[in-house]
């Protein structure tokens, strides 16, 4: 690999793109890109002020469309990235809240949306169908006071085959005794 593809491999937007597209493939949350957020937030804030002092000085609208549209594709590339996490949030809420592993891989700020998330779900089972029920059923974790397990929670299917690519050619690589793969 040259250093013009190595420098294109790191830089920011394509971070950001490698962390939304193994955020969008694992089953479970990865650790948040806190770093890598905040900068890509800072370079978003400093293309937005260089669009609008360019619009104003009149630069040429070729050069400000080319800005605008980097602008565009790096606000797309954050959102993406942060509503993919906002769905396996919303979607795991009480498994992530129940393994410590998990809890501590969100930001706080997710971590805050999580805590609400939860209270409000609990509030709303509560008063919608909980406090209607017998006793032994009045959980929204387990189906009933037997249950030894949170039953009721859904868990990511850790099971499931993903999908990878790699960074750099392999040659001939062994995923287990009986397969040998070529890439």
């Amino acid at each position: 690999m040259d250093d013009y593809e190595s420098l294109i491999a790191t830089t920011d937007a394509e971070l950001l793109k490698r962390a939304w597209r193994n955020e969008k493939a694992a089953p479970e949350i990865l650790q948040f890109e806190t770093e890598l957020v905040q900068r890509s937030r800072e370079q978003i804030q400093l293309v937005e002020e260089t669009v609008e002092e360019f619009t104003r000085n009149g630069i040429d609208p070729l050069t400000v469309s080319l800005y605008q549209m980097d602008l565009d594709r790096i606000l797309f590339l954050l959102r993406s990235y942060l509503r993919t996490r906002l769905q396996k949030i919303e979607k795991y809420m009480f498994h992530i809240q129940k393994a410590t592993e998990l809890w501590n891989r969100l930001s706080k700020q997710e971590q805050n949306f999580a805590k609400r998330s939860i209270e409000d779900i609990e509030q709303h089972f509560e008063q919608s169908v909980l406090s209607k029920l017998p006793d032994r059923y009045k959980s929204h974790l387990k189906q009933s006071v037997t249950s030894e397990e949170d039953d009721m929670v859904p868990e990511p299917l850790l099971d499931t085959y993903v999908i990878c690519r790699s960074k750099r050619f392999l040659g001939a690589f062994q995923l287990d005794e009986r397969q040998l793969f070529y890439s």
